[in-house]
């Protein structure tokens, strides 16, 4: 797949020329004219690299960039800037805006081509140990440290958009009797069917982290608390049906959900990140308590679906 370019230029011509010089890097290049037209792809599309002018009809280039490295939905996007000017003090201002370099315009084709390369080739190792920072080496699964970026952006995203965001928590049952029992290989075994089961029952949209020890973090996009209960569902009891042969004895696997959302609080006050996680892990708290292998949501709006 090739790697996405965005390109921010209140110029037409600019943009055409951009397509012709780059066409040889086989490139997939977006484009935007306007600032919020730009920043919103840039949300929404997640390219590889912004080329974005510094002089803007209506908002500067450094007011975008800033905007861009302060949104955890886009810091991570390296932008070169655009410029007709030569003038130092305006190149070190869009370096501590957060650009990577910078191209002076009427651009010389081999130059533009070869900063784009750099800025490409960074991202993409960059990408490539970031992915490698954020995967639990046991089950493959996402890992906290990606949690805690995803589950950030989701609820920014539902603050600034109104857009909906549900947590499971996911407790595997008795899980040290199976370590004690069994030993830690065949935890281990079941730890990554766990993870496998869990992630089959979701979306690709979703991420299926692996939370610490025998807990599961899921993560549903754009899911409000009903559907959250139905995907707990059937992840609960698609994981009832696991069990292995151990020792001449069936080892069966069983596992409890806390279930919060957005639209389980006030409408008037979206949730914090905190808050969200606390009230997930007290519901998983009353489905432990109440006897495991159940769902348990804790909200005081209704809810059409039983909860625990």
């Amino acid at each position: 797949m090739p790697q996405t370019v965005l390109a921010i230029d209140d110029s037409l011509e600019i943009h055409q020329l951009l397509d012709v010089r780059l066409k040889p890097e086989q490139l997939s290049i977006l484009h935007a004219i306007e600032a919020e037209e730009g920043l919103r792809m840039a949300r929404e599309l997640q390219p590889d690299l912004v080329l974005l002018d510094m002089n803007l009809d209506g908002r500067s280039g450094l007011e975008v960039c800033h905007l861009l490295k302060n949104n955890p939905e886009t810091v991570n996007i390296p932008v070169i800037f655009l410029t007709g000017e030569s003038d130092l003090s305006m190149k070190i201002r869009g370096f501590d805006a957060g650009a990577i370099d910078y191209v002076v315009k009427p651009f010389e084709p081999a130059e533009l081509r070869a900063r784009v390369r750099a800025a490409l080739r960074t991202k993409r190792f960059q990408d490539l140990l970031a992915t490698r920072a954020q995967v639990d080496a046991l089950t493959g699964l996402r890992n906290r440290a990606y949690f805690d970026q995803r589950i950030l952006e989701e609820m920014e995203a539902a603050r600034r958009y109104a857009r909906l965001a549900s947590l499971v928590l996911v407790d595997i049952d008795h899980f040290k009797h199976v370590n004690d029992t069994f030993g830690h290989p065949v935890g281990d075994q079941v730890l990554q069917s766990v993870g496998e089961t869990l992630a089959s029952a979701v979306r690709t949209s979703d991420a299926v982290c692996r939370f610490g020890g025998e807990e599961f973090a899921v993560i549903l996009r754009e899911v409000g608390g009903a559907a959250a209960l139905i995907v707990a569902e059937r992840m609960r009891s698609a994981l009832a049906t696991c069990a292995f042969r151990q020792k001449g004895q069936l080892v069966t696997v069983t596992a409890s959900f806390g279930v919060s959302a957005t639209d389980c609080f006030p409408p008037w006050a979206t949730p914090t990140v905190e808050q969200l996680v606390e009230s997930s892990d007290a519901a998983l708290y009353d489905a432990k308590r109440s006897g495991r292998n159940r769902i348990c949501m804790t909200t005081s709006l209704p809810i059409a679906f039983p909860t625990c």
